[in-house]
């Protein structure tokens, strides 16, 4: 009986299943100034296959969307209502070493972040961070060194 089930194994006929985009959360900047757009901009990204929830803060500008759907789509989705969108380019304040170094600082940005710049991270290679890390918690070396 194993090789009549191997040969019916081989030649049976199922319906190839699609692959499911990986599980997302992701925030766009989208500028809305009334109810309106934000209705506007909810309906068009919940109105999508895959989309399982929508929030939109309207205060700081920003719609975090998490479900099965590709970043690029929902951008090109939220444009297409006529708002300005871009991803979420900022962090919290305290996460960034420097932040108040150019370009990092903006004045637009909610209370409590700061754009996200390369120059806003500190090098790894530099002396002082070598230093810090050195005694640090988090490595799990610092014991021998003390």
């Amino acid at each position: 009986m194993g090789v009549l089930d191997h040969l019916f194994d081989l030649f049976e006929i199922t319906p190839r299943r699609k692959r499911r985009k990986p599980w997302q959360a992701f925030e766009i900047k989208v500028k809305m100034d009334c109810d309106g757009c934000e209705r506007r901009v909810r309906h068009a990204v919940s109105s999508m296959k895959g989309a399982k929830s929508v929030e939109v803060n309207r205060k700081q500008s920003r719609v975090t969307v998490t479900g099965h759907v590709d970043p690029n789509k929902v951008l090109k989705k939220v444009k297409s209502t006529g708002k300005r969108a871009e991803f979420w380019p900022y962090v919290p304040y305290n996460l960034v070493a420097y932040p108040y170094v150019a370009q990092a600082y903006d004045k637009k940005a909610p209370s409590g972040y700061v754009r996200n710049v390369a120059q806003a991270l500190p090098s790894p290679n530099a002396a002082d961070e070598k230093l810090v890390s050195l005694f640090s918690d988090e490595n799990p070396n610092a014991c021998s060194i003390m």
